[in-house]
């Protein structure tokens, strides 16, 4: 028996006429469907087939919610703008409900026709929102907070005992050394109760720029001499609603980690960047309504980027991948965020390839 050559090739649709996505969209990981003016189904890649449990096949022409129900707050988007949902449930109309990111983006050049990317949530998470603790994580914070508070008791007597003997002519290189590791220990206790403070922030609409050039200045002055940072900024944001002396200290938080993750990075870069994004909204919880978060900070380098055994515990205390690190600089990052009730993302992303913190606030009222 002879066969045609490619006639056992599995039967594709014949795609719907469009601008040209084909299969371009078929290797991908993210599952992803292309929606035409009319709302229905132009393309659907492997991925979405195996999460939507629908061919491709039997999707394409088909209407969009005949395969997928979109979040309740879908219908509610402005016109002329995509739309982003984090860690919410939707249900297709074959298989369980899954959680996903849920985000819609425009075709540039094509009107009406739209991309719709799903993110299954178990491997696409990259927010550290952290709002729901756990009783355990509380008794955590609530453990350090009454270590830290009882360290420094003992510390400031061994000091001052130190500095005694040294007065008295004792070994000053010995009195030096311990003067110099208590001071390191007091450094550290001090990171810590930052990280347990509980205090509630006073959040107020902020013209952001200012604090992003202070930021700037600052790092260029010390942690971050000699190195480039680029200025991407969209003029028309709006107020941001914030504590201001917490967004300076996340900034330069990041700044830092920026300018250390560099290392002998050839052409070393880090970009700070911000950006209005419409029909961005998170939940902070299962049931919860979910926060418009428009207002997008972006501190990006072309370092070579978290080790992969840790990149999804970079927000977690005492996780770092530098040997001198402490592991309390992104967890108090992600805090303060938190606390402007906001979030804080980290992606590494590819042509070109960077490392992304991705910060999202909410526009001031």
């Amino acid at each position: 028996m002879v066969f045609a050559r490619g006639s056992l090739r599995r039967a594709r649709p014949e795609p719907v006429k469009g601008p040209g996505f084909g299969e371009l969209f078929a290797a991908l990981p993210v599952a992803v469907l292309v929606i035409d003016p009319d709302g229905r189904i132009a393309h659907a890649n492997s991925a979405c087939e195996l999460l939507l449990n629908h061919s491709e096949t039997t999707m394409v022409g088909q209407p969009y919610d005949a395969v997928l129900l979109p979040p309740a707050d879908y219908a509610d988007r402005r016109d002329g703008h995509g739309f982003a949902a984090f860690d919410i449930e939707i249900e297709a109309i074959r298989g369980p409900r899954i959680r996903v990111d849920f985000v819609e983006t425009l075709v540039a050049d094509h009107p009406g026709w739209r991309i719709v990317t799903l993110h299954h949530a178990p491997q696409s998470r990259r927010v550290a929102q952290g709002a729901e603790r756990t009783a355990g994580a509380r008794a955590a914070v609530g453990a350090a907070a009454m270590l830290a508070h009882e360290i420094k008791n003992p510390l400031s007597g061994i000091r001052g005992a130190a500095q005694l003997l040294r007065s008295s002519g004792e070994d000053e290189e010995l009195t030096q050394l311990i003067t110099t590791e208590v001071d390191r220990i007091v450094t550290l206790i001090d990171r810590m109760q930052d990280f347990t403070d509980t205090r509630p922030l006073k959040l107020e609409p902020t013209n952001v720029y200012p604090l992003l050039d202070h930021a700037r200045r600052v790092a260029l002055a010390g942690f971050a001499r000699g190195l480039a940072i680029e200025e991407r900024f969209d003029p028309s944001l709006p107020p941001v609603r914030i504590d201001s002396d917490a967004f300076l200290q996340v900034l330069l938080n990041l700044l830092k980690n920026a300018a250390e993750a560099l290392g002998d990075t050839p052409e070393p870069r880090i970009t700070l960047a911000t950006a209005y994004r419409h029909g961005m909204s998170v939940s902070d919880g299962p049931g919860r309504p979910r926060q418009p978060l428009p207002i997008e900070i972006l501190v990006t380098d072309n370092g070579p980027g978290a080790p992969v055994d840790i990149a999804e515990h970079l927000f977690e205390p005492f996780v770092s991948g530098k040997p001198e690190g402490k592991g309390l600089g992104l967890p108090l990052v992600e805090k303060l965020v938190r606390d402007m009730g906001g979030i804080v993302q980290y992606a590494r992303e590819r042509d070109p390839e960077v490392t992304v913190f991705r910060i999202l606030l909410q526009r001031a009222s």
